[in-house]
């Protein structure tokens, strides 16, 4: 159990102790895919979903998860976030591509917050256009980048 920090040297889960590392400018970009019909990233687009703009309401809820991250997975730290971001492109007809940037200074990381926020961000996407595309899906949940802290930079590798 060494290798993983949140386990003690008996195997008992523990929050890591970060007070001896130093507050630096740590930054964590993640994306996630929705796929879906054509039709359905057509209304979403042009705004023609019942329930409103589906982007605005999505983006929203992303940047609130990543404030939320330390209350909704058991071992992260609550964070003081800089800022974040959610965005979003097409690049397919079938295929909305969600993107978080999270910023920090601290002691650890922001990972977990940025893939929190594209995860619900994409959740938001499929409740909001559920009733006209139930066979839509939240694919291909990645850290694209990280910056900042002990362990430097990670750049994921292009697909």
């Amino acid at each position: 159990m060494s290798d993983f920090n949140h386990f003690d040297e008996s195997g008992a889960a523990r929050m890591v102790d970060t007070s001896d590392k130093a507050e630096t400018l740590r930054i964590a970009r993640a994306s996630a895919i929705v796929r879906m019909s054509s039709t359905t990233l057509q209304l979403i687009r042009q705004g023609g979903l019942a329930k409103g703009d589906v982007l605005a309401v999505a983006r929203l809820a992303g940047i609130m998860a990543a404030k939320r991250t330390g209350d909704l997975i058991p071992l992260c730290h609550p964070l003081p976030i800089a800022g974040a971001s959610v965005d979003f492109s097409f690049p397919s007809e079938e295929t909305l591509r969600i993107e978080a940037t999270v910023r920090i200074v601290a002691r650890t990381g922001v990972e977990m917050e940025a893939l929190t926020a594209v995860s619900i961000a994409a959740l938001t996407v499929y409740d909001m256009c559920k009733s006209v595309d139930r066979v839509m899906s939240v694919e291909r949940i990645r850290l694209e980048a990280k910056s900042g802290g002990r362990s430097g930079s990670f750049q994921a590798p292009s697909e």
